[in-house]
């Protein structure tokens, strides 16, 4: 894709991931993951070389698949919280450990099965040298979102304990009777 193609694709792309983002710092989770999808397509638009429609519908179906994967996503996550914390020694939830084990597995299949998925939405009109890439991008691509979404969860986690914090600080202050106006 040429590069004033590439700015006028994030140009219009940015507008609504902005308009998009919750404006809840709580939701720093959701802005990563609409920044990453961007990132991701602008990433295939160039891999492929494609048009600015071409893109966007891309982008589309893309983001079709997300909203599937999304909930199997956090049935792993919290799968591997619960395996987390009986590694660790929780007794609590030693019973679940073979009910978590059987769930990340069943996950993982139905994710496998909607990559394939999108990789034959995306790829249907695509000529095989372009197949060939789409196919690449999306192996390598796959790391780097999840790295991503699991960093935007750590920020999110962070945030939360910050205003956590705030709203103690805040009521204290209010105990003591020294709270501002």
């Amino acid at each position: 894709m040429k590069p004033i193609r590439l700015a006028v694709l994030t140009l219009s792309l940015f507008p609504l991931v902005t308009l998009a983002a919750p404006a809840n710092p709580g939701d720093a989770t959701e802005r990563a993951e609409k920044q990453a999808r961007m990132m991701r397509v602008l990433g295939l638009a160039e891999e492929l070389e494609l048009d600015e429609a071409q893109a966007l519908k891309m982008a589309e179906t893309m983001r079709q698949f997300d909203e599937r994967r999304r909930p199997l996503v956090v049935q792993v996550q919290e799968s591997a919280r619960v395996l987390k914390q009986a590694a660790d020694g929780d007794a609590s939830v030693q019973s679940q450990v073979d009910q978590a084990v059987q769930r990340v597995f069943d996950a993982r299949v139905q994710l496998a099965t909607l990559d394939r998925d999108m990789y034959q939405a995306l790829s249907k009109d695509l000529p095989p040298q372009k197949r060939a890439r789409l196919a690449i991008f999306m192996a390598r691509n796959e790391g780097k979102m999840v790295r991503l979404l699991k960093q935007a969860e750590r920020e999110a986690q962070r945030e939360q304990r910050r205003q956590q914090r705030l709203q103690q600080r805040m009521q204290r202050l209010q105990q003591r009777g020294t709270g501002g106006p």
